[in-house]
């Protein structure tokens, strides 16, 4: 296919686990001129080792847990701390309120279907993302606008009005409250799972509990608005 000369050459990294969409996407991809295609499958490992092996600016990733449909955000919070010039396009079966506004807070620039929309527009998109643009439809800007007003604050204060935990703390009693076990906070902070039981453990001497039952309600009752924020992990 014939491109203008004035089109960048983007390079372009597609991690999906479905082989045959892998395949059929990076075969239609690859037949334009303004895309270096670098495919793999969908996981912490394969990403890595492709960005790695070759000059990548955006990546298309379908997310989607077999059997699920539901995309597995963790690996995507691990890219965006891991590669944070990467713009990242999910591609998704369906839209939902939380997937979309959990997906920004991810790190992905873009969302798109690729059942409603045709292959034409996919790469329309990924030449917006590449010029540092977000790919989404009024709908869910509106979506993520109200998340900024809705965000829960974890900013606990003690008995003499100070911060009773870190922003690392904060996040620990987020995820947990959100009901992931140890390994998958330890997953997301890109923590080994003996630290989270140390934060943990400091976090229920703080707030004098000692139950992750506890925790939750204490969270749930103690909390405020704030804007989203993720701390990068060791």
């Amino acid at each position: 296919m014939e491109t203008s000369a004035t089109t960048p050459v983007v390079g372009v990294l597609l991690a999906d686990s479905h082989q045959s969409q892998r395949q059929w996407l990076a075969g239609a991809l690859r037949r334009r001129t303004d895309f270096q295609i670098t495919a793999c499958e969908f996981g912490w490992e394969a990403i890595i080792e492709a960005a790695a092996s070759a000059p990548v600016e955006v990546a298309v990733m379908n997310a989607g847990r077999p059997g699920t449909g539901w995309p597995d955000l963790s690996i995507l919070r691990r890219v965006h701390l891991a590669l944070p010039q990467l713009a990242v396009i999910l591609l998704l079966d369906f839209y939902d309120q939380d997937l979309i506004v959990n997906a920004f807070r991810s790190g992905v620039r873009g969302l798109f279907c690729l059942a409603d929309s045709p292959l034409r527009m996919l790469c329309k998109c990924i030449h917006s993302v590449h010029r540092g643009e977000i790919w989404a439809s009024n709908q869910q800007l509106l979506y993520l606008l109200e998340s900024v007003a809705q965000v829960p604050s974890l900013r606990v204060m003690n008995s003499h009005g100070r911060k009773a935990l870190t922003p690392r703390e904060a996040q620990v009693v987020a995820l947990v409250a959100d009901g992931l076990s140890n390994r998958e906070v330890a997953r997301e902070l890109n923590l080994s799972e003996h630290t989270v039981k140390k934060y943990l453990f400091r976090i229920f001497e703080k707030l004098e509990i000692s139950s992750r039952v506890e925790l939750a309600l204490f969270a749930v009752n103690h909390g405020g608005q704030r804007a989203a924020e993720w701390v990068a992990g060791a």
